[in-house]
């Protein structure tokens, strides 16, 4: 701008800033004055222009400096970088005043970052067409210019649903582990790419149509999609090309497979097509094909190649093992297609296993077993594993090395196991070697670890609700695989498996089953992965199986061989004893009856009986006999004698282990009070030296210290100090955590001698011990007493034999009152394991999870099902034969009369005939109907071929009790191909067939003729069957049943019985067959039938409508023009294979659909239900009912979804609304009847009745649900007294007396009940109901207190 004169002569200018754009203002330098002396010349003459325009003159007398500096492109580009591009923290959070502290806030949304520019969510692509279809529109050089379309950018992504694709944007920090319902799951693996992946390539694109383009050359697309202009560079230039043409002259492939090969629609077929269509003639002169410069055939290139590696495998034996996973087990170019199972052949392996893993991502201190190296190169390949061996085998190495290998890739591991107790043992185990974190339903120990151990529970909630970690995830290690066949939770395993995304590698670890490959190449080819199947059924300890038996072991097996001399031995054993003890000594000794053990025993007559037995209290008046002897004999002195006989027996036999060093032993009983009762008759056993006792009372004080006061002096938990310090053990679900705990822990140590457990111990803690000891070998299942299955047998005695301590192992069966049967010992000890069978079941849950994404289907989930794996398996084999049936010519019949209408014909004798034959035993065999067979009663007989009925009459009643007729027929008036058959009942009715005696005949049976009079002798004189002409028309008698025949008519005539069957008499005959004629009217073949409800007296109205219907028929055959024609039995024969072709395809075709899928009709009906409740709508979008439903993991989840929306919550305090809650999460069937307050009582006669109508609802739409079953199997309300009065703040020891149910069942439904809380919070929440959310808050935190939610010692060390 200008100069602008200010006072004193101050000179400044305003400019705007160069970045900015802000106004500045910028002094100048000061005003020129004039030189003072030279101011004011004299004579008044001015200064002259020399020395006005002198630079040194003109100087001023001083220049300030600049308020800002000068700006350069450096100084702007410093600033920018400074204000805009670099990040700040903000003072205020990040002060030095705040230093430590814990921000609540989420990092990812509040750093104060610029966001980067959002994903486009659609593009414009061009679309293709072939170049003779090209419009020359829109363009003045007659160049094509393809039309744009604007697309979906996920559809352009063939991983847009996988973890590496860009669409799938990562949810905020705080649900990166656990997930969000809000999220798309992600696409699980081995899933055919949705319909709008076909996108990818526009339509033409894959026909072949473009190659013809690159070659010939051409106009290119000028123009990019969705712009008006671009540049032109020219016509693609052609290029020189030859085609070879040759045929594999090494194939012998069968006519069929040639066939088959031709129908195959494949990319030369579509080349072959878009090559020869159109214009094909202006592509004519541009390929030649030259035989003389065709290669070699692909048979012998492959077998060039193989021969050549094979010789360089011949010189070392890694290239061999490489060579044989490579080439042999995996084909060129179908890994992903042709993905299988495959057991190692692979020998080499082991031997050079150090060679082929130089670099182990985690050494051991011992020395690998064959299969344990087979699986670690497997892992090192990126293969999927599946390792099966026994019990102590060393399935862990391979869990480990997974660890290690994440832990080296930088990426993650998860490990899963069954039981609770695992995960807990396991975190504990790898603590101290990897990175490890634990999520369990109530823990949450360092999430963001690289090796992740939780439940499978909770992978499949991450894998539903799309956790951000799985992205990072490399293996997931299976533990206990063969827990896939538990009734309740074996779903679990096939769900996870089949939702995992397939960046995910897969280790299955199971103890040895019979179908382990079938299980595996179900995962392959779900996964469409390779997996290794390896492992090994040698046993690490070998194991001895004994009978003990009157204080002696009789050894039946060693080896896996069975010792038939030792069961011998045991047997005479014991009819000696028999023989010389009349009902006394442990031989003698009553064992348990058949009745149920895990139930308790009669009812008391005091609660504080109850309560002083639940607790296992020492007083032997306590120990009830119900559940030892005969229950019969209720005594007091009985229950003593068999108490008294029961401690001399585990005495006896603790001694006898004693004696031969076979202690530490585990004994498996299956009942937790047959467990308590069994420790406390060893009272007056020792077992644990002073050194021992001590370690065992220090690790208790410390164990029990992070208790408060009172609950360090539970009954159960003085009970078990009791018995530890002496040696002795329990182990059940009705124990305290932390007591359990300390059980393992403690008998880890081996300062625990006996130790008395359920089957659980086997399952869920990797304790081995010396000895293992079967209390019975039946045991309760929940339904019904049964035998052990053989899989449960060796699971349980895998605990035998310390390896690295035990050369062998001891397994021991009691025998009490009866030794076994070899035949019974063989299945349980040598038999064949368990196999693995499918559980899999539709739920809510599963489906309205699916539902919420269009990607994925129910369908999709139930054909990949392992239930489903054989029928899905023969789909290819399917697919070939139906492609050869649809390729067969189709037959047509060529009728003589016109438009032939036997296809119409055959469809109403086949309808005819299915309800003939739904009529016929009704009506033929009724009473009534007999009444009218009479002779001389018109009838319509079933003809020999089936295909076209016959008019006949009753001749002769030969029997009515036996229901056997002679009759005679009319024939088709053209000779039948079938005329010769011999009906296999006329030969009941011989040439001089007689009668029964007169004395034994009815009237009907007695026949006289009409003519003269005359009465028959009883003979039948003509042989049957009996052909002939009379009137022009073929004739035939002969015996038939009732069941032959097809109808009744309501016309009889008058016949020569005489006559007919004596004589045979052709006058007789042309008489008999001439009123048969007459008997037809309208134009009709047979007469009218007798009408079922006047004349027959039929009664079932479905049954009259079936007979109508039927006659209804017959006649509209008999007024087709096909009835009678000369070719109609040839024309049958061909519509009944046209018929036959056609329904053979149709089966096909529905055998490859969806529809027949099992589980199809149950997914159909539950649909109808959630349609019904609201969960879902007509389109099946899941609405906020069924996302509050997805939230449900704990309870049954339309129960818990209709008591929210029912409000039912909503004028219950706290305590009584988790009280309530807690018949979702209780497990026991049978408990004593709680004492309720009034409201507590109306809220559970209002859940009830919702169960109730869910059920009903339901059972209406075809779902396999009892009503009733249905409410008490989800809602158990045992505990509802006792989870009121903890959250009332009620001591534990208290609330135990409530109820009796053990102390460690009520600690574990009060913690599935915090996670159901926090359920119905998240639900809540979705409803936007904050009064139940501040409600399930403050139950939460009523419930968190004290022993209940004591740390495990697994997790936090003692």
């Amino acid at each position: 701008m200008d100069r602008i004169q200010a006072t004193k002569e101050l000179a400044f200018r305003v400019a705007f800033s160069g970045h900015s754009g802000h106004l500045r203002v910028e002094p100048l330098s000061t005003v020129e004055r004039t030189n003072p002396v030279k101011s004011a010349p004299l004579g008044g003459e001015p200064l002259s222009t020399v020395e006005r325009t002198n630079p040194v003159k003109s100087l001023p007398d001083f220049i300030l400096p600049p308020a800002f500096p000068r700006e350069t492109q450096e100084s702007i580009k410093e600033h920018i970088e400074e204000k805009y591009l670099l990040p700040r923290l903000d003072p205020d959070e990040f002060s030095a005043e705040k230093a430590g502290r814990q921000w609540e806030f989420d990092w990812f949304e509040m750093a104060k970052l610029p966001l980067e520019p959002s994903l486009p969510r659609s593009v414009v692509v061009p679309t293709w067409e072939v170049p003779f279809r090209r419009k020359k529109k829109g363009s003045v050089e007659g160049m094509w210019e393809p039309n744009s379309v604007q697309v979906d950018v996920s559809e352009l992504s063939p991983g847009a649903q996988d973890s590496a694709s860009l669409p799938r944007v990562a949810g905020p920090a705080k649900d990166f582990v656990r997930g969000s319902i809000n999220n798309r799951p992600f696409r699980p693996g081995g899933l055919e790419e949705s319909q709008n992946v076909d996108r990818l390539l526009p339509d033409g694109a894959t026909n072949g149509e473009w190659v013809r383009e690159v070659l010939n050359g051409g106009p290119a697309q000028a123009v990019a999609p969705s712009l008006k202009q671009g540049l032109d560079l020219g016509d693609l230039k052609a290029f020189p090309y030859t085609w070879n043409v040759y045929k594999d002259k090494g194939s012998l492939n069968n006519a069929s497979d040639e066939k088959l090969s031709e129908l195959s629609v494949q990319f030369d077929d579509l080349f072959k097509k878009a090559w020869e269509e159109d214009d094909v003639a202006e592509y004519e002169g541009d390929a030649h094909l030259s035989e003389e410069d065709s290669t070699k055939p692909d048979a012998e290139v492959s077998q060039v190649d193989l021969s050549s590696s094979t010789a360089k495998s011949e010189s070392h034996a890694l290239d061999e093992i490489l060579f044989v996973e490579s080439g042999a087990l995996m084909p060129s170019g179908h890994q992903q297609k042709e993905a299988s199972a495959f057991t190692g052949s692979s020998e080499g392996i082991a031997e050079h296993f150090y060679e082929l893993v130089p670099d182990m991502a985690l050494s051991f201190p011992f020395e690998l077993d064959a299969f344990q190296k087979e699986a670690i190169y497997y892992l090192e390949k990126g293969d999927s594993v599946f390792v099966a061996a026994h019990t102590s085998a060393g399935k862990t190495v391979v869990a480990e090395y997974a660890f290690a290998l994440a832990s080296k890739h930088c990426t993650r591991a998860v490990y899963t196991a069954p039981i609770k107790t695992i995960s807990n043992q396991k975190y504990r185990d790898f603590c101290g070697k990897f990175d490890v974190g634990l999520l369990t339903g109530d823990v949450s120990v360092r999430p963001e670890a690289s090796c992740l151990i939780m439940t499978t529970e909770i992978l499949r909630s991450m894998l539903y609700r799309g956790a951000d970690i799985i992205r990072d995830i490399e293996w997931v290690i299976f533990d206990e695989v063969h827990y896939v066949n538990d009734v309740e939770r074996g779903v679990v395993w096939e769900e996870v498996i089949i939702m995992l995304p397939r960046h995910v590698n897969i280790v299955l670890l199971s103890a040895t089953v019979p179908n382990t490959v079938e299980f595996a190449d179900w995962i392959s080819r779900t996964k469409q992965k390779t997996i290794r199947v390896t492992g090994t059924t040698k046993r690490p300890v070998p194991l001895e199986h004994c009978l003990f038996y009157s204080g002696e072991l009789h050894r039946i097996c060693e080896g896996e061989i069975f010792m038939p001399q030792g069961l011998k031995t045991a047997k005479h054993a014991f009819k000696k004893n028999n023989s010389t003890t009349a009902g006394g000594g442990p031989g003698a000794y009553t064992g348990p009856s058949v009745t149920r053990d895990g139930v308790r025993g009669q009812k008391r007559d005091n609660q504080s009986h109850s309560k002083q037995n639940k607790h296992g209290s020492q007083n032997l008046g306590a120990f009830s006999g119900t559940s030892w002897g005969n229950q019969n004999n209720g005594s007091g002195q009985n229950n003593w004698r068999s108490w008294r006989s029961e401690a001399s027996l585990w005495l006896q036999l603790v001694n006898k282990l004693l004696k031969n060093s076979l202690l530490p032993v585990v004994i498996f009983c299956f009942s937790k009070n047959r467990c308590d009762k069994s420790a406390d008759s060893m009272s007056g056993t020792d077992l644990t030296s002073s050194s021992e006792k001590s370690e065992i009372r220090v690790f208790c004080d410390k164990a029990f210290s992070r208790l408060k006061g009172s609950d360090r002096n539970l009954p159960q938990i003085v009970r078990v100090r009791s018995l530890l310090s002496r040696g002795i053990a329990v182990h059940h679900a009705g124990l305290l955590p932390i007591v359990k705990e300390v059980v393992e822990m403690l008998f880890c140590r081996g300062v625990i001698k006996v130790l008395f457990s359920t089957e659980t111990f086997a399952m869920g803690v990797n304790a081995p011990a010396r000895t293992v000891v079967f209390d019975m070998l039946r045991k309760f299942d929940g339904k019904e007493f049964r035998q052990l299955l053989p899989g449960e047998y060796t699971q349980m005695a895998g605990r035998a034999g310390r390896r690295g301590i035990d050369k062998i192992g001891t397994v021991v069966v009691l025998c009490r009152d009866e030794i076994p049967e070899e035949s019974d010992l063989k299945r349980v000890i040598v038999g064949s394991a368990t196999r693995l069978e499918s559980q899999f079941r539709l739920t809510y849950i599963m489906i309205l999870h699916l539902l919420r994404v269009e990607e994925l289907k129910v369908e999709d989930m139930l054909k990949r099902s392992f239930a489903e794996f054989r029928s899905q398996k023969q789909l290819p084999e399917q697919q070939k034969v139906l492609m050869r049936k649809l390729a067969q010519p189709a037959k047509t019949v060529e009728c003589i009369k016109g438009e032939p209408t036997i296809e119409e014909y055959y469809d109403l004798y086949l309808e005819a005939e299915k309800y003939g034959n739904q009529v016929s035993d009704a009506v033929m065999q009724s009473p009534h109907a007999q009444t009218f067979l009479t002779p001389g009663r018109v009838v319509v007989v079933k003809s020999l071929s089936a295909q076209d009925h016959l008019l006949g009459v009753v001749v002769k009643v030969t029997s009515a009790s036996m229901k056997q007729y002679i009759v005679l027929v009319l024939k088709p008036d053209a000779p039948s191909v079938s005329s010769n058959l011999q009906d296999k009942k006329s030969a009941d009715f011989q040439q001089g067939y007689m009668l029964m005696p007169k004395s034994k005949r009815s009237f009907n049976e007695e026949y006289f003729s009409s003519l003269t009079n005359r009465k028959g002798s009883g003979t039948i004189k003509i042989e049957l069957p009996y052909q002939g002409v009379a009137a022009g028309i073929n004739y035939e008698v002969r015996g038939i049943e009732s069941k032959e025949f097809l109808c009744i008519c309501n016309r009889k005539i008058t016949i020569d019985q005489v006559r007919l069957l004596e004589d045979g008499s052709n006058a007789a005959f042309s008489k008999t067959v001439q009123q048969l004629l007459e008997t037809k009217s309208d134009g009709n073949k047979y007469p009218p039938a007798l009408d079922p409800l006047k004349e027959l007296k039929l009664k079932d109205v479905n049954l009259v409508e079936d007979y109508h219907k039927w006659t209804s028929l017959l006649q509209k055959m008999a007024s087709n023009k096909c009835h009678g024609c000369i070719k109609l039995e040839e024309h049958i024969s061909l519509a009944k294979e046209i018929k036959r072709h056609k329904e053979e395809v149709s089966n096909l075709q529905f055998q490859m659909s969806d529809e027949a899928l099992q589980q199809m009709p149950d997914f159909q009906g539950r649909i109808y239900v959630l349609k019904e409740i609201g969960c879902i709508d007509g389109d099946l979008v899941v609405q906020i009912k069924g996302r509050v439903a997805c939230e449900m993991n704990s309870g049954e989840e339309l129960i818990c979804t209709e008591c929210l929306f029912e409000n039912q919550l909503d004028d219950l305090e706290p305590e009584e609304a988790v009280a309530i809650m807690s018949a979702f999460v209780f497990q026991q069937r049978k408990t004593s009847e709680p004492s309720l307050t009034p409201r507590l009582s109306q809220a559970k006669k209002r859940l009830y009745s919702t169960a109730i109508r869910l059920g009903e609802l339901q059972s209406n739409y075809n779902i396999q649900i009892n009503p009733e079953e249905y409410a008490n199997e989800n809602l158990k309300f045992g505990l509802v007294e006792v989870v009121y009065e903890w959250a009332k703040g009620t001591p534990f020891a208290d609330i135990c007396e409530l109820t009796d149910v053990p102390e460690g069942l009520i600690v574990r439904t009060i913690v599935r009940l915090d996670e159901t809380c926090r359920e119905f919070k998240n639900a809540a929440a979705i409803m936007g109901n904050s009064a139940v959310y501040k409600k399930m808050e403050s139950a939460s935190n009523a419930i968190k207190r004290d022993i209940v939610f004591a740390a495990s010692l697994y997790v936090t060390g003692v």
